[in-house]
């Protein structure tokens, strides 16, 4: 699963409907190719809400000068006499992708059109793409909801590239809503350097360093002996979302896709309060909220547990992700990105109790963060998974790939997203919740921060969890609770 087959390269766009050998060998990358395998079957949908009705004929309008210069959206996935899949260019018939369902609410104005359309994305979780045809598509519900005036579902194959850079691709689409010629900002982390030239505090800082690095050097292997054992045997605490034995998820009715939207702002001073990131803050509130679910679930069965092994399988990109602003200039330039999917795991430890000050979850998600930062956890579960490609094909690998998550009792991502409100093709947007259907796990969180909101997607799998939407309220409950210990610490301090 080399990353050698996913470094960014450059080509003009062809015109012309021939093309040589070069073009037509373009290889799926490994990473890629795995998400063909059986019961491997991964798609990534990212669930729009918008301010106004969507105008169909203008959204088709907008498509093929941005969506479809890149090449993995105008390309089928064909496979060769060898067994290998190929990229193969192809024409677009943008009607094929852009699916406006007749949904059976005129007349009918009692209809929770909420609960519609969440039926509506639970159906399609138990659909998958045509292979025929390139692995994308738009779901346009033009209905009011709680959320926003219409709802879109973006849903594209995840052999066509990682979370990471189709969010840059799909972002790239956009423009400011208060600017309509500027490209959207996402948030940039800053490091602190020290310019300190002190002989002795030269002396400590390399004192610090070699700390630093035996440190890094044993977190390490006791995270990749951590990883193996989950892989072989070490398998989380029977809990409502952990896979039952004799529980076969690959025929399961479906999955359930649950959002909740909360102030980043709040969040903010949270991390603040905490001293934290946003990152530890987001856990923070996962751990809280799981631990509402799954206290009140044993508390109502009579058997409460003490000590439980809760863990979160995060696949973490292991490529540099390309801005939004450069994408944008691919585009323009008509240049293409060949980019594919380039992952390790990392396997983050929860804390599931109830706990008297909510701020504790935050504290508690800070510590697991920090020790996983200084860890090399993700690059050596890359090459575990590259060791197993060698040696027992896309099969063996996949197996491993799709193993260790169902060890764990959820998979957990969050993606950062534009700073301020922004449109597509004058369509103001509302929210954004990026997720996944397929995977291996039967609870998956997603946090997407957009504007001053950020949005918790959840996915659950419906034959293991019947109350979905006592859970995403769980999270905002969790939310709610933390928040007002802040603003408590906060009153302390200032009297």
């Amino acid at each position: 699963m080399e990353c050698g087959g996913e470094k960014m390269v450059l080509k003009p766009i062809r015109t012309s409907k021939k093309l040589d050998d070069e073009e037509e060998a373009i290889l799926l990358s490994p990473g890629s190719r795995m998400f063909h395998e059986p019961n491997y079957n991964i798609h990534i949908i990212a669930i729009m809400g918008w301010k106004i009705p969507l105008d169909i004929n203008s959204l088709k309008a907008q498509i093929p000068s941005k969506l479809l210069k890149h090449p993995r959206f105008s390309s089928l996935q064909v496979m060769d006499e060898s067994g290998e899949m190929r990229w193969v260019p192809t024409t677009v018939n943008i009607d094929d992708h852009v699916i406006v369902p007749q949904l059976d609410i005129i007349n009918n104005s009692n209809m929770d059109t909420d609960k519609l359309v969440e039926q509506y994305l639970s159906n399609l979780s138990t659909t998958t793409i045509d292979i025929s045809k390139p692995l994308w598509d738009i779901h346009i519900l033009n209905v009011k909801t709680s959320h926003a005036e219409a709802t879109s579902i973006f849903r594209f194959h995840h052999s066509l590239g990682d979370g990471i850079a189709l969010m840059s691709l799909l972002l790239s689409c956009f423009r400011k809503t208060s600017d309509p010629t500027s490209l959207p900002t996402l948030p940039v982390s800053s490091k602190n350097k020290s310019n300190s030239k002190n002989i002795r505090s030269l002396i400590w800082q390399y004192i610090v360093k070699l700390w630093l690095f035996i440190r890094l050097l044993f977190n390490t292997v006791v995270d990749v002996l951590l990883f193996i054992a989950t892989a072989l045997f070490l398998k989380d605490s029977q809990s409502p979302f952990t896979v039952a034995k004799g529980f076969n998820k690959n025929h399961s009715t479906g999955q359930r896709f649950i959002y909740r939207t909360v102030s980043l702002d709040d969040i903010k001073f949270i991390k603040n309060a905490t001293n934290a990131t946003i990152n530890d803050v987001i856990l923070g509130i996962t751990q809280a909220a799981l631990s509402r679910y799954i206290n009140r679930k044993y508390d109502v069965e009579g058997k409460m547990k003490e000590q439980m092994r809760c863990r979160a399988t995060v696949l973490v990109n292991l490529r540099p992700a390309l801005g939004v602003q450069a994408v944008a200039e691919m585009i323009e330039k008509n240049a293409i990105v060949l980019q594919g999917n380039c992952f390790g795991f990392v396997i983050i430890p929860l804390d599931i109790a109830q706990l008297q000050n909510p701020l504790d979850y935050v504290h508690k998600a800070k510590i697991s963060m920090d020790r996983k930062k200084r860890s090399l956890e993700s690059q050596c579960t890359f090459y575990i998974l590259q060791l197993f490609l060698n040696l027992f094909g896309f099969k063996g690998a996949t197996k491993l790939a799709k193993r260790v998550p169902s060890q764990t009792t959820l998979a957990f991502s969050n993606v950062a997203g534009p700073l301020e409100e922004v449109s597509f093709s004058g369509h103001p947007l509302a929210f954004l919740a990026p997720t996944c259907y397929g995977q291996p796990t039967g609870l998956m969180v997603h946090a997407c921060s957009y504007a001053k909101k950020l949005t918790f997607a959840i996915t659950v799998d419906e034959g293991m969890i019947s109350d979905p939407n006592q859970l995403g309220d769980d999270f905002v409950n969790s939310f709610i609770s933390i928040n007002e210990a802040a603003l408590s610490k906060f009153r302390t301090k200032v009297d």
